[in-house]
């Protein structure tokens, strides 16, 4: 499901925007200052930010180079008296604009395109047709069997753990659920455990009340009172600290919780689904995750399947990425026979988010109507996928490059997904984002993003 972020200082406006997001198929997180929309950036990516260009404390600009980092798209709305500021907006990197009061068609037509690039479907589609299911596409076996699976347990009100690695798909499946279950109708909202800082997490999931702690300048609703009625996704749920694994026990086993700074018990009723990359009996072995909890919550456990084993879903999915391409661009691209082939030899550790963004890449790079398996090299290929994990630095080689060939490399092997490669690397997420600035502004080119430039930087 695509992810809108709505910034505006005007809760009318705000609240208007969101139910259009919703009724488009977006799930959405509002902000009503910089502030506040740089924490909704740090929760969750969006693929989308709507902001205004005049707000409390900043401007809708200062929040452009947080959301070009996590890949958003970025519309400005501005009144007719500063469109000059919606031009500036367009050269520091906004995607479009629009002036208040919002043309709800320009508006539609924004929303529609991002559904349509993110792989999304537009409302009034039926829920299952061949080889699609809600969001998820296949047609291999495995699918078929995930689909069934779905079916049974989505309509009763079950705990679910979703089980499947990296860039497979666990959201949607989530979502899936949830649109097939007597709560479809009620919130939808997905959390990451692990990108909220510990510090927060509590108060995140469960709220607090106003003085509760410094900075708590008012009663903020959790994750838990927000979903009152529908479904919470808790994705990378084993990373989640383990003193608030024992809280969320007792929310499941007894439909209260209560808010951070106060001893009221509130009442809930939310079905969860849960979601870990990891296999939950080692991180349960590796005591990452209760034993208790993890009995808990895989009371129905769905495994996905990743992409390397479902056989022709891989060129099902790649035509259907260039497809969206082709309709936002205006062109006609297609992939060669050889090109094909190639694709299905290789084995995708990143999954379907690994092939979509190939895809782009590929489309972008392509100079004429056909995208050849010589332009697949070496990004994708059968020796690709036989890599050794390795770094080689050749003796008399400073410790800085060293650093540096052993960052990048860490960084491509996870995908790009910078908190995993901060773990991997045993460093803060912190050190690691200073560094891959240093690299960038350096010339470096980084996983995912194109070179500044071709040579490396001689050394004095």
């Amino acid at each position: 499901m695509p992810h809108l972020l709505i910034v505006d200082d005007d809760a009318a406006i705000r609240e208007t925007l969101a139910e259009i997001g919703r009724d488009s198929g977006f799930s959405v997180a509002l902000a009503a200052s910089v502030k506040d929309a740089l924490i909704q950036l740090e929760r969750q990516a969006p693929d989308l930010v709507l902001t205004d260009v005049r707000l409390p404390e900043g401007s809708g600009m200062d929040i452009f180079k947080n959301a070009a980092a996590a890949s958003a798209e970025v519309v400005v709305m501005t009144g007719h008296g500063t469109v000059d500021n919606a031009v500036q907006a367009l050269r520091l990197g906004a995607t479009d604009y629009l002036v208040k009061p919002i043309c709800m068609d320009r508006l539609n037509d924004i929303l529609a395109r991002i559904v349509a690039g993110a792989g999304g479907d537009l409302p009034g589609m039926p829920f299952e047709e061949p080889g699609r299911f809600g969001k998820m596409y296949g047609a291999s076996g495995r699918m078929l069997e995930l689909y069934r699976q779905l079916g049974r347990v989505a309509p009763t009100n079950v705990t679910t753990l979703v089980i499947g690695e990296s860039g497979t798909g666990k959201e949607l499946a989530a979502h899936a659920i949830h649109e097939l279950s007597a709560r479809r109708q009620r919130p939808f909202i997905a959390v990451n455990c692990g990108a909220i800082s510990p510090n927060l997490i509590e108060s995140e999931m469960f709220g607090h009340e106003r003085g509760s702690f410094t900075g708590a300048d008012r009663q903020h609703k959790g994750y838990f009172e927000r979903a009152d009625g529908g479904t919470l996704f808790l994705d990378e749920v084993t990373e989640m600290p383990l003193d608030l694994q024992v809280k969320l026990l007792r929310v499941l086993e007894t439909g209260q919780f209560m808010r951070v700074g106060t001893n009221r018990e509130i009442a809930c009723d939310i079905r969860i689904v849960a979601a870990t990359n990891r296999n939950p009996e080692q991180a349960v072995q590796e005591g990452k995750l209760r034993e208790d909890l993890y009995y808990r919550l895989s009371v129905f456990p769905v495994e996905l399947p990743p992409l390397r084993e479902r056989g022709d879903d891989i060129l099902l999915l790649a035509r259907r990425f260039l497809e969206a391409q082709n309709r936002e661009a205006g062109k006609d691209k297609d992939f060669s026979p050889s090109a094909l082939a190639v694709l299905k030899q290789y084995a995708w550790p990143g999954n379907v988010r690994e092939l979509k963004n190939f895809v782009r890449r590929a489309f972008i790079m392509a100079d004429g109507d056909v995208l050849g398996a010589d332009m697949l090299v070496p990004q994708v290929s059968p020796a690709g996928a036989a890599r050794s994990g390795q770094v080689s630095v050749p003796v008399g080689e400073t410790l800085a490059e060293a650093d540096r060939r052993l960052i990048l490399a860490t960084l491509e092997r996870c995908n790009g997904v910078k908190k995993q490669t901060a773990a991997m690397l045993g460093i803060s997420p912190k050190t690691l984002y200073n560094r891959l600035e240093e690299y960038a502004a350096a010339g470096y080119a980084l996983p995912g993003e194109p070179a500044a430039r071709t040579e490396r930087p001689s050394r004095p």
